[in-house]
């Protein structure tokens, strides 16, 4: 008997500590979701997601569209991301040698600007060197290495991630925390603004990459002209949001983009009619010289999903 009644008791302890620990675990489970919704809602985590998407949205779309299907498309925007980062690199160990200058933002901007077109510049000699290799090991070769402006598009696309990427990520950081918006007693339009200039610099870059590309390939040396002064002139007027002037800043930023992607429209060898085709979700039937025109040509009916 005292052997059956000690068992119930145990039996009875142990249901009581599951249901306590169960009780414990349930608790916590609420808390945890109370905190997330309580997350969720301030106003400052709507923004960041806000001004994340602003910035990165459509190049996301872009990268999943029509890069993240091909490896080696993946491999050369690596590159050229880390090619970014090696004029990064240059531009801060000059900035800290010139030390009377470092105070000097214009300074600093100018030959960052310098160092980017310079390794914007190798980053197409070096693909150059690598079309044999790539004609290697790429599972279609004509895409890769016959159709030039593909590699110019993913090497700009890699240049602007990477440079929106640094650009924005420290401004995303504070825009999460607990704070009205506006750093610093500043401007509530500054997270805006910060990621509508960097949506411009990652779109302009995957623009003047195709731009840089075809002025070396046919030693067009206006188109590189455009490139190196349209990168100079939209990030010298970036000194404009010093002042809070960012007005001053996002127009001509916004206006050069929209002519810059024209710009990289033609030198691709596109018209208003393969414009038309590609509104209306339907094949382009090309001429002789095909829908790249002289850089780079398809066959005579060709989807432009392949673009």
């Amino acid at each position: 008997m005292r052997g059956t009644d000690s068992s119930k008791c145990a039996s009875e302890r142990s249901r009581g500590e599951e249901s306590a620990e169960g009780c414990i675990v349930e608790g916590r489970n609420r808390a945890s979701f109370t905190n997330l919704s309580f997350f969720l809602n301030k106003m400052t985590v709507m923004e960041f997601f806000g001004c994340t998407f602003l910035a990165f949205g459509p190049p996301l779309a872009m990268f999943t569209f029509t890069i993240a299907h091909d490896p080696i498309r993946i491999i050369i925007l690596i590159a050229s991301s880390f090619f970014w980062l090696l004029s990064l690199l240059l531009s801060s160990l000059l900035w800290f040698a010139v030390v009377p200058l470092q105070n000097e933002l214009a300074f600093g901007l100018v030959f960052s600007v310098l160092f980017q077109e310079l390794f914007r510049f190798l980053i197409y000699k070096l693909l150059r060197k690598a079309e044999y290799g790539l004609k290697k090991v790429a599972e279609n070769t004509e895409m890769i290495t016959d159709n030039k402006h593909i590699l110019a598009y993913v090497a700009g696309l890699g240049f602007g991630i990477i440079s929106g990427a640094f650009s924005l990520v420290n401004v995303l950081a504070n825009a999460i925390g607990p704070a009205t918006v506006g750093l610093q007693n500043g401007s509530q339009y500054f997270f805006f603004t910060s990621s509508a200039t960097a949506l411009c610099f990652i779109l302009l870059h995957t623009f003047w990459g195709v731009i840089f590309f075809s002025g070396m390939d046919t030693k067009n040396y206006a188109r590189l002209a455009i490139v190196v002064c349209g990168h100079m002139f939209v990030s010298c007027m970036t000194l404009f949001n010093k002042n809070e002037l960012y007005a001053a800043s996002l127009t001509p930023a916004f206006v050069v983009t929209f002519v810059t992607a024209i710009i990289a429209f033609r030198v691709a060898g596109g018209s208003f009619v393969s414009f038309r085709e590609a509104l209306k979700c339907r094949r382009c039937v090309t001429g002789n010289t095909g829908v790249l025109g002289q850089y780079g040509t398809f066959e005579d009916n060709v989807s432009l999903e392949r673009l």
